[in-house]
């Protein structure tokens, strides 16, 4: 209540002093706009954080634009290798094409990316935002106009998650003028891709309809045969009206549908060392079975008014629907005893006699395989409102925006495991599962968040001070494994709260060819609807460098995040039960340095354009307390080690080849070795992912300027490595690949 007070007495006096610059404001934008400031001010679209490079390179707080050429440059459809040229930002792989990306900032907990906040064209986008975040859904980079990284300090803007930061993703723009294209590819492992959208723009009216589909049969080996990989469709429509160019009061009202749907036969049973090192490319027979369907759709309408030059709101209202049935092995039983794979695989001379089974080596009977249906259906919705309102002073800028935001999501499980034997290699269904009878309940979550920030200009300085509010009201209904009809007989409860105020601080100091900038703010991450459990809080610092010089540019960060009370997850796809319940892993510090510098060769050249990125990213965590994790998740903690998943070294480098006629690009990434589980000093190898240097590469040719060629390899050096041991057992990354393909442009 304390907090709703301070709140609602911050948002009314920010609301007088709107209005009492009003009467001002009119004079004071007939001053010389030389004498404003010295950069050109922008005012952001309600879908975007930063809307090009230029914005990003003046945030207050560290920020990285990955504009539209550089998406097109490899037409990746891995958002991790996409992101990876980003510092800052620590991934490890699962699948091998980015299917369900595991995605850190400066350090937060990578898994299915839950600690970061996930956004399309503005709205969260993960399943549940609030009460079950894991991104078992993330939307197609291939479709993607551009992607924007935030971190640091001042993004009180966009929640709840708060400690590392934000990536949205935007989605393909109406055109302003009649576009169509059509891209299709094909290559290794029989995969394809085939993208098409038309659109146009007319005075009071545009549209975009778009089309994606990407598919492979894996690079996976199945015992026994069968396919290792996926088939994606999406399908995006946007309609737009809008008033004339000369209407006193300019709005515009646009209306997103999207559709997409997914059948992968991806599992979470992984290998063994020894088979790794032997077939690293092998899956095991009990996991011929395993299979994911799911289907995801969106629907948002944003309403943009302008009042004047000064004044202008935007309203969103959304809604996410998404429902997936991973079903895939879970455990394994022998003489009754039963005993989950993430065991097996760690330890399989010890669990000879399940293993045999696992891969098949023996026969098994009846019910000695369980196969769970993870059944979920999510729903995630509400309607969002920015306002701002700027003006110009003497040798001002000021800018203030304030945000509100309601929102409700929900997690439906209604799961169920089935069982099989196993014979010759071949599994057969023994026992059909009765739907509800594994997992039967619904966790929701109702959630109010507001927020104001204040922009200050004056001369070379910009100050970005600001506060957010978030009132938090978790769930959890569960009708127990026994009432499938949920008729309540065998009900459970429990709920849980949380209200805190996150404020944060930025400023950025312009000279000609240097700038300075940085702040501090508070990190926050919701608890779950567990009795009492406590919120994730930290505080945040960072303090950077932009510099240019004779056509070197580039950035030099260092950022510090004090946890006074970090919280682990319990995610099957870490290798635990699957249960979402947080548990404590009290206080930790993580600090790092991030390196990005930009120089272009030959840029004096009449025909030639060689540019050249590199970026690095250093990591180092610590634990400050003793504690053991439930499950053995991240094993007994010590006083010292160091936090599982997250690499101490990474780097990035990209070199090309730029002709009117056609370009070539280089990629290169170092990905440090890291722990599984805490520890410090030399990591023990059953505990260990080890570190490597991919190598990709891409052409383009324009015949004219209606036709491209593309061609892509993807791991050019076709290095064999390990991504991860987690959900259960050591994973394969992509192997060497090519693909090629053609563009229609109209």
């Amino acid at each position: 209540m304390h907090n709703k007070i301070l709140f609602s007495v911050f948002l009314f006096f920010t609301i007088a002093f709107l209005n009492a610059q009003n009467k001002t404001a009119a004079k004071a934008s007939q001053d010389s706009t030389a004498q404003i400031i010295q950069l050109k001010e922008v005012v952001l679209s309600a879908n975007t954080i930063l809307g090009s490079k230029f914005q990003a390179r003046n945030r207050t707080g560290s920020a990285y634009y990955i504009s539209p050429k550089e998406i097109k440059k490899f037409n990746y459809t891995d958002i991790n290798r996409v992101l990876r040229s980003v510092p800052g930002v620590t991934i490890y792989e699962e699948d091998g094409f980015g299917l369900r990306p595991n995605i850190s900032l400066r350090g937060t907990s990578p898994e299915r990316s839950a600690k970061i906040s996930l956004m399309e064209d503005g709205v969260l986008i993960a399943p549940a935002p609030y009460s079950a975040p894991a991104a078992y859904y993330f939307p197609s980079v291939a479709r993607m106009h551009a992607v924007e990284i935030l971190k640091g300090s001042s993004q009180v803007q966009y929640g709840p998650f708060t400690t590392g930061g934000a990536i949205n993703l935007i989605s393909t723009q109406i055109p302003t003028t009649f576009n169509a294209k059509v891209s299709a590819n094909y290559g290794s492992f029989n995969s394809g891709r085939l993208h098409a959208a038309i659109g146009e723009s007319k005075e009071k009216f545009g549209y975009m309809v778009e089309y994606l589909n990407f598919n492979s049969d894996g690079f996976k080996n199945l015992d026994g045969g069968g396919n290792t990989g996926f088939d994606k469709n999406e399908v995006v429509g946007k309609f737009r009206i809008n008033s004339g160019k000369d209407a006193k009061l300019p709005q515009y009202l646009e209306v997103k549908f999207q559709y997409a749907d997914e059948v992968s036969d991806e599992t979470y049973l992984g290998l063994t060392d020894a088979d790794f090192e032997s077939t690293p490319f092998r899956r095991y027979a009990g996991s011929q079975n395993d299979e994911m369907t799911a289907d995801h759709i969106q629907i948002m309408a944003t309403h943009s008014f302008n009042f004047n030059d000064y004044f202008s709101i935007a309203t969103t209202a959304y809604y996410n629907g998404f429902s997936r049935n991973w079903y895939k092995l879970d455990k394994v039983a022998v003489n009754g005893i039963q005993e989950g794979i993430s065991s097996i695989l760690e330890s399989p001379s010890e669990f000879s006699s399940y293993f045999d089974i696992v891969s098949g080596n023996a026969n098994s009977g009846d019910d000695a395989i369980f196969v769970k249906a993870n059944n979920r259906k999510y729903i995630s919705k509400g309607i969002q409102t920015k306002l701002d309102y700027h003006w110009n002073g003497a040798n001002t800028y000021h800018d203030i925006e304030v945000g509100l935001r309601y929102h409700y999501d929900e997690e439906d499980r209604f799961q169920w495991i089935d069982g099989y034997n196993i014979m010759a290699g071949e599994m057969n269904l023994t026992s059909a599962g009765t739907p509800g009878t594994d997992a039967n309940r619904i966790s929701d979550a109702n959630a109010f968040a507001a927020y104001t920030l204040y922009k200050l200009k004056y001369k070379n300085l910009t100050l970005t001070p600001g506060i957010r509010y978030e009132n938090i009201n978790l769930g959890r209904i569960d009708f127990g494994k026994t009432d499938v009809s949920r008729l309540g007989t065998n009900l459970s409860e429990r709920e849980n709260s949380v209200e805190i105020l996150i404020p944060g601080v930025g400023f950025n100091y312009n000279f000609n060819q240097v700038s300075f900038f940085g702040g501090v703010h508070k990190g926050f991450s919701p608890p779950t609807s567990q009795v009492d459990e406590k919120a994730e809080e930290s505080t945040n610092f960072e303090l950077g460098s932009r510099f240019q010089f004779n056509g070197l540019s580039g950035e030099l960060v260092g950022f510090y995040n004090d946890y006074s009370n970090l919280l682990g997850s319990d995610l099957a796809a870490t290798g635990g039960t699957g249960s979402l319940e947080q548990f404590n892993a009290g206080e930790v510090n993580v600090k790092g340095i991030e390196f990005l510098v930009n120089y272009t060769f030959l840029k004096n050249h009449p025909k030639f354009r060689l540019p050249l990125t590199f970026a690095y990213t250093f990591t180092d965590t610590e634990f400050l307390n003793n504690f053991g994790s439930d499950d053995d998740l991240w094993g007994e903690v010590s006083v010292g080690d160091e936090l599982p998943y997250i690499t101490k070294n990474q780097f990035n480098t990209m070199l090309s080849l730029e002709h009117s006629k056609f370009e070539l690009n280089l990629s290169g990434r170092f990905n440090g070795e890291f722990r599984t589980k805490a520890g410090t000093g030399a990591i023990p190898l059953n505990e260990k992912v080890g570190s490597n240097f991919i190598l990709d590469f891409s052409g383009k040719y324009r015949v004219n300027d209606y036709l491209g060629i593309t061609g892509n390899m993807i791991n050019l050096l076709n290095e064999t490595y390990e991504v991860s041991r987690v959900p259960s057992g050591l994973r394969p990354g992509h192997p060497f690949g090519v693909y090629a393909g053609i563009e229609l442009n109209f």
